[in-house]
Formats: C-alpha cells, sequence, structure tokens
C-alpha cells in the first residue's frame, strides 16, 4: 500500500490548541513547545521507524533505513491570541505558510525527516502544532495515531494509550511484483482511471498550472445536508449518507464547473479503510498499525450520464462502488497492483501517472482528531493545512445555524480548481442546495489561496 504514487508526498496538518489553566503561558513550569519536544522524543522511541530515512532499493522499492537522525522540529512564536484567527476557527486557516516550517519540495521523500513538525505558541498560551508527514509511512489514521502518541505522553503517559505495529509485511507484495496481466480483474477499474500523465491532453485539472488554481472549502450545515436529501428522496431513494450527498453532488458539479464534453469518462475515487474488514479470509491488521492500509473504490459515468440524471442515481453509483468492498482478495490485488507499476520502466521507477478527469476523495471525518487532548490543553480544531488533488472532508462541531444555541456538526470539504471553474462550482452548488446566490448561509468559506 505504501507503494501508491499519490502517497510519494507530505501531508500538511495544523491542529490548534487551546491552554485550559491559564490564559496566560508564564503559569506553566513548561512552555508547550518545549514539552511537544520532549514528548516527541519519547514518541520516536516507539515509533522507531520514524526517526529513521526513506531510501530507495533496487526496482524503485522505497524501504526504511533506521538511522535514528530523528525529525525535524522548529519552535516558534506568534504575537497574536488564538481568538484572533477566528472564533469558531474554521479553515481556510490564516497565515499557513508561517505555521508550518520549510519541508522544501513536498514530492520529494527520500533521504529527508519523515516528519517535519513546528509548534508555535501564542500570545493567550495556545498553540499549534503544524506537520509535514511523509505518506508513504502512514496513511490519515496513521498520522493521527502518530499525533496521538506525542499528546498522549505530554499528557503524562508513560506510553502511547496505543502502541505501534509496523508489519509492513502484511501489505506488501511478493518480490518481484506480479506482472500488471496478472493481477485481479478488481484493479482493472483502478487502473483505467490511473494513466500516463503523457497519455492525457484534455484534462484541464492537469493542464492549468498550479498558480492558476484556486482552494476553497466548502461548508455543509445540516440544512444543506437535508436540502439533498430531499433531492435525492424525490426520486425513490430512501437511505444516503452524510458521504454519499456530499460526494455525490459536488462531483456533479466539479463535472460540470470544468466543462468536460458529454462523452468524457469522468471517476469518482474514494477511500476505504481495510482495517475494518472482518471478512473470513485471513487478514487482520492489527491494532496499532500505522501504514497506509485504504484500497480505493471508483466509480464512473460519462460526464453526460452522470450530470444528466437524478442526484439519486449518482448517489447509487457510489453504493455500487462500495460494492467492491475491502476483502482481502481486492486489498492484496489493489497491493500486487501498485508494486506491477513500477515495472513499467526500467530502472523500476514508477512513471509520471496522474488521475484522468478523475474526482478523489479521503474522508477524514472519523480520523479522530477530536481525541487529541493534552489534559492541559485543549484540541479546538485543526485539519489538512493547504488544499491539493484530493478533496479532504473534515468534521467540524459549530453553533448551530437555526440560532437556538445548540451545537451542531458540519463537514467542511476543500476543493481546489482552476478559477473560472470555480466560480461555476459555486453556483452549482448553489442551486442544488437551495441558496439565493452562491456563498450565501456559511457554505464558501474562502476562494484565498
Amino acid at each position: 500500500m505504501d507503494d501508491h504514487p499519490g502517497h510519494l508526498v507530505y501531508i500538511p496538518l495544523l491542529e490548534f490548541f487551546r491552554c485550559r489553566c491559564c490564559h496566560n503561558s508564564s503559569s506553566r513550569a513548561v512552555p508547550p513547545a518545549r514539552a511537544v519536544k520532549a514528548a516527541l522524543a519519547e514518541a520516536l522511541v516507539w515509533y522507531y521507524p520514524v526517526a529513521g530515512r526513506l531510501r530507495e532499493i533496487a526496482g524503485g522499492k522505497l524501504v526504511v533505513d533506521c538511522t535514528a537522525e530523528g525529525v525535524a522540529f522548529v519552535e516558534a512564536d506568534a504575537d497574536v491570541r488564538l481568538e484572533e484567527l477566528g472564533e469558531p476557527l474554521l479553515p481556510p486557516f490564516p497565515c499557513v505558510e508561517v505555521l508550518l516550517c520549510d519541508a522544501g519540495d513536498i514530492g520529494v521523500v527520500v533521504g529527508k525527516p519523515i516528519v517535519f513538525l513546528q509548534v508555535t505558541e501564542f500570545k493567550c498560551g495556545g498553540f499549534v502544532m503544524g506537520f509535514y508527514i511523509s505518506h508513504c509511512i502512514a496513511d490519515g489514521f496513521g498520522m493521527i495515531q502518530f499525533i496521538k502518541a506525542i499528546v498522549d505522553i505530554a499528557r503524562g503517559e508513560q506510553a502511547p494509550m496505543v502502541l505501534p505495529v509496523w508489519e509492513r509485511h502484511i501489505l506488501t507484495s511478493r518480490s518481484p511484483p506480479p506482472t500488471i496481466g496478472a493481477t485481479n480483474t478488481n484493479t482493472v477499474k483502478f487502473s483505467s482511471v490511473l494513466k500516463d500523465s503523457t497519455s492525457i491532453d484534455d484534462d484541464i485539472m492537469l493542464s492549468t498550472p498550479q498558480e492558476s488554481m484556486v482552494g476553497n472549502y466548502f461548508l455543509f450545515r445540516p440544512n444543506h445536508i437535508s436540502a439533498l436529501r430531499s433531492h435525492v428522496h424525490e426520486h425513490g431513494a430512501t437511505t444516503a449518507t452524510r458521504f454519499e450527498l456530499i460526494t455525490a453532488v459536488i462531483w456533479r458539479c466539479r463535472t460540470v464547473a470544468l466543462g468536460y464534453k458529454t462523452d468524457h469518462r469522468v471517476h469518482l475515487l474514494f477511500a476505504a479503510n481495510s482495517r475494518r474488514h472482518r471478512g473470513d479470509g485471513t487478514l487482520r491488521i492489527p491494532e496499532g498499525y500505522y501504514g497506509n492500509a485504504l484500497t480505493y473504490h471508483v466509480a464512473a459515468a460519462t460526464a453526460g450520464e452522470l450530470c444528466g440524471t437524478t442526484l439519486a442515481r449518482t448517489v447509487a453509483l457510489i453504493r455500487e462502488a462500495k460494492l467492491d468492498g475491502t476483502t482481502e482478495e481486492r486489498v492484496r490485488s489493489t497491493v500486487a497492483f501498485l508494486a506491477s507499476l513500477r515495472l513499467r520502466r526500467s530502472g523500476g521507477r514508477f512513471p509520471a501517472l496522474a488521475f484522468d478527469k478523475a474526482y478523489a476523495v479521503s474522508d477524514f471525518t472519523r480520523l479522530g482528531e477530536d481525541g487529541l487532548d493534552f489534559g492541559w490543553a485543549e484540541r479546538v480544531g485543526g485539519g489538512v493545512a493547504t488544499p491539493s488533488f484530493v478533496s479532504f472532508h473534515s468534521r467540524w462541531k459549530l453553533v448551530s445555524s437555526d440560532g437556538d444555541g445548540e451545537e451542531e456538526e458540519a463537514v467542511a470539504a476543500l476543493m481546489l480548481l482552476p478559477k473560472p471553474a470555480m466560480d461555476r462550482f459555486d453556483k452549482e452548488l448553489a442551486l442544488w442546495l437551495d441558496l439565493d446566490k452562491p456563498s450565501v448561509g456559511g457554505l464558501c468559506l474562502s476562494s484565498k489561496f
């Protein structure tokens, strides 16, 4: 699983904390940055591979040299109070560029620290932990598990509450890997969307320069979900999850906004956590495993089929994709397929791959970030720090939009699109949510990237 071409990158994360003891950091014997640094050192004893360096061996395979070189750590101060960043603290987070330390080219993972961490203390005693974590080493669940280990030890625990498990052999292909033709047919959908980038010449997402892209966060409150559910119910669908509704409407609106031709085949990719597999097979991923354990479901349709039918049908496409499941057979075939990609070029390196006309989604709402608690400091927000090709969904607790003072749960979906497409996407989404005009009702949080 760690061989996935999309994992050869660092993921930027921010986690904000408010000090419980006092608004004045001087009341603590140990400042937050020093406490986190000491806990980090202890956590690396348990997560000793994270203190090493990635190295490439014959065949293009990445391995970890356990060199004990450690991770990058930076202490910083900000002359602002945490509440000045916004109450409630919602994405996009201000001043991201100064809350993360310099990790260089985040697409280069070999020979560098596996984790970069900056702790920035605010005037009020609050602080933010800014991470770059190599996706080759951990998926979202693994990243939060590692961060929790730091928090556990800083809270006073003698060891992480969940002990880490390495055991990468569980999800490693045999050597040499099988040829692509020998992989299971379950990989056919995935291989149909993951292509050599030089063969794709009609996808605006790949031809638009990064500097011409904009990133928005769209906040879906319960009233927005109700509006979407009413559209689905109108056409006979009886059930739909929050994830299915948000993903379905974004996939449609994104496809319209990007102007794909009606006969263009468009794809949806979304991750499934293999840790939840409880079938009769022999695959058992132990508690504490922090490597990549995600497979990817793929739904596909022509742009005309997708946007010319009901939202209920789009939800049905997503549910049909889920039927592929996370069985041992499918997980192992995915592992074999990813390993076989290295055979496409001499030297064993991955070709320059890209997702063809694809909307990729990763659901971060169940990672357990809410459980990050220092005891002496409570989490007030956080998540993926910057927009990317993958749309991350994160969970937020807010004061109800009904004005009754009650708390409600919302989902923020991160989007990256060319500027003209983003403008159209905003308008298309507003129509589905029965808004009078774009960005009304707290939907679009920002276009400031």
